[in-house]
């Protein structure tokens, strides 16, 4: 099945499951998310963050993405997630990245449409998907600036939505990047407001941490693609302690390999949160 743009992911997603979007930063995170999808028979999105690029070169980390996916045997999107610059959506695109967010939430509204537009027309050239953000997530992604939340309102999420015709739109209803120093207060009556007036394809930035009720609640009200990076960060640097508290001679293979298995882990957990167990056969 190998590499496909995330709008044919996105399209087959209902109120019973959403794609789960996982963040890698190098081959290891990649090759573990990779087993879980395959293992699962669930479609994958692999993703890497603008703000992560100091950590993980994107012309160096970008086509191992598109190789593993290529190899991938079920249906993997490569997705750039939150990109501030035309310079790096430009990039992405250019190395083969299936679809890209333009993360424009921190202009003005009249600013972020006009900006996204610009990129919608840039990644049509390429035949690649495009994310758009409207609200503001909160917390930090990777090296960008903490932002507080701004939940989404219905009537810009509905106006953005129609004048950028975005394929997906990223919505704040509660959630935060990073881990939770407190129980997150979702607002689920906000996403259903959202969800009937808007066609496109919602997205829940800041899943770490939320409960299995929380992710229930959020697919059965519109989402239909849910981002995970910390969770997995934080996954495959518990493995990698363990491994070390065991076996306080490892090595470095000890190590890449405890990358992938707290990757996989996480992946697979979040997979069948999501209702993805077997979905893959949506797309034969």
């Amino acid at each position: 099945m190998s590499l496909v743009n995330m709008k044919e992911l996105l399209a087959k997603s209902d109120s019973t499951f959403a794609v789960g979007a996982f963040n890698v930063s190098d081959m290891e995170m990649a090759m573990g998310a990779i087993k879980a999808a395959e293992e699962m028979h669930a479609p994958l999105i692999l993703q890497i963050a603008e703000g992560r690029l100091r950590y993980s070169p994107l012309e160096l980390l970008g086509p191992i993405m598109l190789a593993a996916a290529r190899q991938c045997k079920m249906p993997t999107a490569v997705h750039l997630d939150h990109g501030r610059t035309l310079e790096t959506v430009r990039l992405a695109l250019t190395l083969g990245f299936t679809s890209v967010m333009f993360d424009g939430s921190h202009f003005p509204l009249e600013e972020n449409i006009a900006k996204t537009k610009e990129i919608v027309a840039l990644a049509e050239k390429f035949g690649a998907s495009v994310e758009g953000e409207i609200g503001s997530i909160g917390g930090a992604e990777g090296d960008m600036a903490s932002a507080d939340i701004k939940v989404t309102s219905v009537e810009e999420a509905k106006r953005f939505a129609e004048e950028t015709k975005v394929d997906a739109l990223a919505v704040a209803i509660g959630t935060a990047h990073g881990n939770y120093k407190e129980t997150p207060n979702l607002r689920i009556d906000r996403l259903k407001e959202i969800h009937a007036a808007v066609d496109t394809p919602l997205v829940l930035h800041g899943g770490t941490g939320l409960t299995a009720e929380d992710f229930h609640n959020c697919l059965a009200n519109g989402i239909t693609k849910i981002n995970i990076a910390t969770a997995s960060y934080d996954s495959s640097a518990a493995k990698i302690k363990e491994v070390h508290k065991a076996k306080p001679d490892a090595n470095y293979f000890d190590f890449s390999d405890a990358i992938s298995v707290g990757t996989y882990e996480n992946v697979k957990k979040h997979m069948e949160i999501f209702g993805l167990k077997g979905k893959s056969k949506l797309y034969n």
